[in-house]
Protein backbone atom coordinates (compact mmCIF):
# COMPACT_ATOMS: atom_id res chain seq x y z
CA UNK A 1 0.00 0.00 0.00
CA UNK A 2 1.45 3.69 -1.14
CA UNK A 3 0.11 7.19 1.13
CA UNK A 4 0.55 10.21 -1.39
CA UNK A 5 0.87 13.23 0.93
CA UNK A 6 -0.05 16.88 -1.07
CA UNK A 7 0.20 19.75 1.11
CA UNK A 8 -1.42 23.32 0.36
CA UNK A 9 -2.27 26.71 2.32
CA UNK A 10 -4.91 29.41 1.84
CA UNK A 11 -6.15 32.36 3.61
CA UNK A 12 -8.18 30.95 7.16
CA UNK A 13 -10.99 32.97 5.68
CA UNK A 14 -11.34 30.73 2.34
CA UNK A 15 -10.62 27.17 3.68
CA UNK A 16 -14.05 25.80 4.07
CA UNK A 17 -14.90 27.26 0.39
CA UNK A 18 -11.59 25.32 -0.98
CA UNK A 19 -12.39 22.13 1.42
CA UNK A 20 -16.07 22.44 -0.34
CA UNK A 21 -14.04 23.31 -3.99
CA UNK A 22 -12.21 19.94 -3.05
CA UNK A 23 -14.90 17.79 -2.68
CA UNK A 24 -16.02 18.54 -5.91
CA UNK A 25 -12.75 17.72 -7.48
CA UNK A 26 -9.66 15.86 -5.85
CA UNK A 27 -11.53 14.29 -3.62
CA UNK A 28 -13.94 12.96 -6.25
CA UNK A 29 -11.30 12.07 -8.31
CA UNK A 30 -9.92 9.99 -6.16
CA UNK A 31 -12.97 8.16 -4.92
CA UNK A 32 -13.45 7.55 -8.51
CA UNK A 33 -9.91 6.19 -9.05
CA UNK A 34 -9.74 2.03 -8.90
CA UNK A 35 -7.07 1.36 -6.22
CA UNK A 36 -8.05 4.04 -4.48
CA UNK A 37 -8.60 3.05 -0.88
CA UNK A 38 -9.54 6.26 0.71
CA UNK A 39 -8.44 9.93 1.93
CA UNK A 40 -7.72 11.69 5.09
CA UNK A 41 -8.00 15.18 4.94
CA UNK A 42 -6.25 17.77 7.61
CA UNK A 43 -6.29 21.12 8.14
CA UNK A 44 -4.96 23.37 10.69
CA UNK A 45 -5.53 27.20 11.15
CA UNK A 46 -2.16 28.83 11.68
CA UNK A 47 -3.58 32.76 12.11
CA UNK A 48 -4.28 33.95 8.95
CA UNK A 49 -3.79 30.74 7.04
CA UNK A 50 -4.66 27.51 6.93
CA UNK A 51 -2.19 24.54 6.12
CA UNK A 52 -4.34 21.42 4.14
CA UNK A 53 -2.77 17.88 4.13
CA UNK A 54 -4.20 15.20 2.27
CA UNK A 55 -3.58 11.80 3.23
CA UNK A 56 -4.39 9.48 0.45
CA UNK A 57 -3.65 5.64 0.38
CA UNK A 58 -3.60 3.80 -2.81
CA UNK A 59 -3.03 0.00 -3.66
CA UNK A 60 0.22 0.27 -5.45
CA UNK A 61 1.71 3.33 -7.65
CA UNK A 62 0.02 1.96 -10.74
CA UNK A 63 -3.18 2.86 -8.92
CA UNK A 64 -1.43 6.62 -7.96
CA UNK A 65 -0.49 7.00 -11.79
CA UNK A 66 -4.62 6.23 -12.65
CA UNK A 67 -4.80 9.56 -10.69
CA UNK A 68 -1.44 11.48 -11.44
CA UNK A 69 -0.18 10.64 -14.53
CA UNK A 70 2.65 9.27 -15.58
CA UNK A 71 4.99 11.54 -13.58
CA UNK A 72 2.65 10.44 -9.97
CA UNK A 73 5.73 12.68 -7.96
CA UNK A 74 3.64 16.02 -9.64
CA UNK A 75 0.94 17.57 -7.93
CA UNK A 76 -2.34 17.41 -9.71
CA UNK A 77 -4.16 21.03 -9.66
CA UNK A 78 -7.50 22.03 -10.71
CA UNK A 79 -9.06 24.89 -12.70
CA UNK A 80 -9.62 27.15 -9.72
CA UNK A 81 -6.56 26.32 -7.00
CA UNK A 82 -5.05 29.08 -7.62
CA UNK A 83 -7.69 31.12 -6.79
CA UNK A 84 -7.56 29.53 -3.27
CA UNK A 85 -4.12 28.54 -2.63
CA UNK A 86 -1.32 30.48 -1.99
CA UNK A 87 1.04 28.73 -3.08
CA UNK A 88 1.21 25.17 -5.62
CA UNK A 89 3.70 23.07 -4.44
CA UNK A 90 4.58 20.97 -7.57
CA UNK A 91 5.64 17.83 -5.74
CA UNK A 92 4.02 14.96 -3.48
CA UNK A 93 5.90 12.76 -1.16
CA UNK A 94 5.33 8.86 -1.19
CA UNK A 95 5.43 6.55 1.35
CA UNK A 96 5.52 2.75 1.63
CA UNK A 97 2.54 1.73 4.27
CA UNK A 98 4.65 -0.13 7.24
CA UNK A 99 1.65 -0.77 9.15
CA UNK A 100 -1.92 0.46 10.04
CA UNK A 101 -3.68 -0.55 13.46
CA UNK A 102 -7.15 0.15 13.72
CA UNK A 103 -8.31 -0.31 17.04
CA UNK A 104 -6.48 -0.76 20.71
CA UNK A 105 -3.16 -2.52 20.09
CA UNK A 106 -4.37 -4.93 22.70
CA UNK A 107 -6.87 -7.05 20.27
CA UNK A 108 -7.07 -4.45 17.60
CA UNK A 109 -6.26 -5.02 13.68
CA UNK A 110 -2.50 -5.05 12.25
CA UNK A 111 -2.22 -4.11 8.75
CA UNK A 112 0.95 -4.98 7.40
Amino acid sequence: MIARIWRGITLADRADAYLDYLRETGLRDYAATPGNHGVTVLRRLQGEHCEIMLVSLWESMDAVRAFAGENPEHSVYYPEDDQYLLEMEPLVRHYDVAARVSGPLDGGDWHL
